[in-house]
């Protein structure tokens, strides 16, 4: 069998951002300007590397970014604030509070005081719910860039078995909504999970995502399945650290029709969503303006479930 096809998430997400980028071009053209509000708290080194990350991302498609650095004991009811501050500040469309948090802060409290239409991570309850119910939602990033992946690669979905490995708010339920959305039969795989390898082998398409290194080989893979890693683990191979998926890449490789690398696959995609969350975000909030004028609503007019334009 032929080595399965290489699934180029960074290119997807350059066509994805030029995309948004002229999204962006047109809202500042009517007279609406795009604005990130990004809050980090404490020193995580990889926390700081995803936000000047996605920073450089918001320049590039012109969305203006205001950063919060807040130090690593910061109270709960201090980021609570701030929070509520950005809510109510008209000109801060999206609010992404980076994460993880330090031990004194819980998360939950944090991602239920984002307001629903701010929230362009799309973990607040409302968007969640709004996605489980099919209505119009600020979406997930990660999972919303695994589907733009799957739909670039096998175009309609409807009728194939999707395998989702790993039950996570963040990444599994999601991703099982988006896909039953898009007409797949799914079914969800974790630790409770009897006969899993079987199950997973029957499918079209898995997207592995249990954050355990290399857990998925050949063996649990469908010859010609589509494979979408979204794991991102370190591990040591000859006293080097290296960056690999929740994929056997090798040996799955040789079986699958199509698979994402680690890195260079999912990553790109979950930046370029969360540029896109927050072009919804403020269209819908400009759409709900009192003093939004007639060709100002014709450019904004689009639902948050639109397609984007696959462009890559």
């Amino acid at each position: 069998m032929n080595p399965a096809r290489l699934i180029d998430g960074r290119a997807a997400a350059a066509g994805l951002l030029e995309t948004v980028k002229e999204d962006v071009a047109k809202l500042q053209a009517s007279g609406v300007s795009v604005t990130l509000a990004v809050v980090l708290v404490g020193d995580d080194p990889a926390s700081h590397v995803y936000v000047r990350s996605k920073l450089l991302r918001a320049s590039e498609v012109g969305i203006r970014s205001v950063e919060h650095r807040l130090p690593a004991d910061t109270a709960q009811a201090t980021l609570l604030s701030l929070i509520e501050a950005l809510n109510s500040d008209a000109r801060v469309n999206g609010i992404l509070v980076q994460m993880p948090l330090p031990e004194q802060i819980d998360e939950g409290a944090v991602i239920a005081t984002i307001a629903a239409e701010k929230d362009v991570d799309g973990f607040h309850r409302e968007n969640v719910g709004r996605l489980v119910l099919g209505e119009p939602a600020l979406t997930p990033c990660t999972p919303s860039g695994c589907l733009f992946l799957l739909e670039h690669t096998l175009g309609d979905l409807s009728g194939k078995h999707a395998v989702v490995i790993g039950r996570s708010n963040i990444v599994g339920k999601p991703m099982a909504s988006l896909l039953l959305q898009a007409n797949c039969s799914v079914t969800i795989l974790h630790s409770h999970s009897v006969d899993a390898r079987e199950l997973c082998r029957q499918a079209d398409i898995v997207v592995a995502a249990v954050g355990r290194a290399q857990m998925i080989d050949a063996s649990w893979i469908k010859p010609g399945a589509t494979v979408i890693d979204v794991g991102i683990n370190r591990i040591e191979i000859d006293g080097r650290t290296r960056l690999v998926g929740d994929i056997e890449f090798e040996s799955v490789s040789r079986v699958a029709g199509a698979i994402t690398p680690v890195p260079g696959g999912v990553g790109p995609m979950t930046i370029g969503f969360l540029m896109r969350n927050t072009v919804l975000a403020a269209k819908g909030q400009s759409l709900k303006s009192v003093s939004a004028k007639p060709a100002q609503r014709e450019i904004l007019r689009c639902r948050a479930t639109d397609r984007v334009s696959e462009r890559s």
